[in-house]
């Protein structure tokens, strides 16, 4: 949703009441994760996609009809189905979507959803998919509240509202969507009511360190894939927002102090481009120890066994070594500093989807591997 966000909410803001189309389930090689969204208007107009082509043309006949009955339906596509050709799904993935009508009167969080989503604010949206309870039941969880029920009526609401909370919440924090199966009493069970969770943690943050050309397109192409930017060096000269206009902030500080005093999750990139070492070996004393996915830092081979040379003088142990990513970057035979800003960003996408970082014309079997959920 955070796609179509703008759209969307120009159309809530007028009153209107739209078709969203939303993943909340694939199979196999789907061409789209679950969240993916798409959106019609009550004139017609479509924003966003569900699955890069493949069934938008499905959809949007199914949104409309949503948006005439009033009521969710959720609709599986895929190879096979009997008309998955017709709707042109042949990338051998399945999709489940729930399409949903949205307005003022069906969904009266939107509005606070869509500013906190602006805001980065953590907030997720569940909603039941399957089951027996009532499709489409919708119950908003931020951190320290929640608004909306999964079994509105029901004598058992209060229990299965707080269980999924308590799932959500620490879906939440790990920026997690997907689906979790509950009893009616909130009994974690596999055969009973099915919630899709949509989180909208903050963006990960991407922490680019040294301010030199590889660095301004290291931002850009950072915050092309999504991430929230910052770079730091300590010399102000070079630190400044002109240089790095793609950047979300520009800090001048030492690199390691900035770093020690900087919020670090398991979602967070930390490039260190600096290849000095009153530079870059404190920083990655620092970086190191932290529960940063990924740290990758710039240099010749020769730079690069200099520094583990001194990271061991500084102490560090070789399973803190070992996450280190140096020489930066997957082996595409980068030059430029844009050549090398696709090799990092290439680096950071195989580590999230877990892919080989060959050709695909070397490889067999799926082009997307299966997510799988918690």
């Amino acid at each position: 949703m955070r796609d179509v966000l703008d759209d969307i909410a120009a159309w809530y803001a007028a009153g209107e009441t739209f078709g969203l189309a939303t993943v909340v389930r694939t199979f196999r090689s789907a061409p789209r994760p679950a969240g993916a969204a798409m959106a019609v208007s009550p004139s017609g107009e479509v924003t966003g996609s569900v699955s890069g082509g493949c069934v938008e043309g499905a959809v949007y006949e199914l949104a409309q009809e949503v948006m005439a009955a009033g009521e969710p339906v959720v609709q599986r596509y895929g190879v096979s189905d009997d008309d998955a050709f017709a709707v042109g799904l042949t990338c051998g993935g399945i999709l489940d979507v729930l399409v949903e009508p949205v307005g003022p009167a069906t969904f009266p969080e939107f509005a606070e959803v869509a500013a906190s989503i602006r805001e980065r604010e953590p907030v997720a949206v569940a909603t039941v998919v399957a089951g027996p309870g009532e499709i489409g039941a919708r119950r908003v969880v931020w951190p320290e509240r929640a608004s909306g029920s999964l079994a509105p009526g029901a004598p058992y609401a209060a229990r299965l509202d707080a269980a999924v909370d308590d799932d959500v919440r620490g879906m939440l924090a790990q920026g997690l969507t997907g689906q979790r199966h509950y009893g009616r009493e909130g009994e974690r069970r596999l055969d009973e009511l099915t919630v899709f969770v949509h989180s909208f943690a903050p963006p990960p943050r991407l922490l680019v360190f040294g301010a030199i050309d590889f660095a301004a397109a290291v931002a850009r192409i950072g915050k092309f894939l999504g991430y929230h930017v910052t770079v730091c060096d300590a010399r102000p000269v070079f630190a400044t927002p002109k240089r790095f206009p793609d950047a979300d902030e520009v800090v001048v500080k030492w690199p390691h102090k900035f770093l020690d005093g900087t919020e670090v999750d398991e979602r967070t990139a930390i490039c260190v481009l600096t290849h000095d070492p009153k530079f870059d070996v404190p920083l990655l004393e620092v970086a190191l120890r932290t529960p940063a996915g990924y740290v990758g830092a710039m240099g010749s081979r020769r730079t690069h066994d200099d520094r583990m040379a001194r990271l061991r003088e500084a102490g560090l142990k070789e399973d803190e070594l070992a996450r280190l990513r140096s020489p930066i970057g997957l082996d595409l035979g980068a030059r430029t500093p844009e050549e090398t800003a696709v090799s990092i960003a290439a680096e950071l996408i195989q580590l999230r989807w877990g892919g080989s970082g060959r050709p695909l014309t070397g490889t067999t079997g799926r082009i997307h591997g299966e997510v799988r959920e918690e």
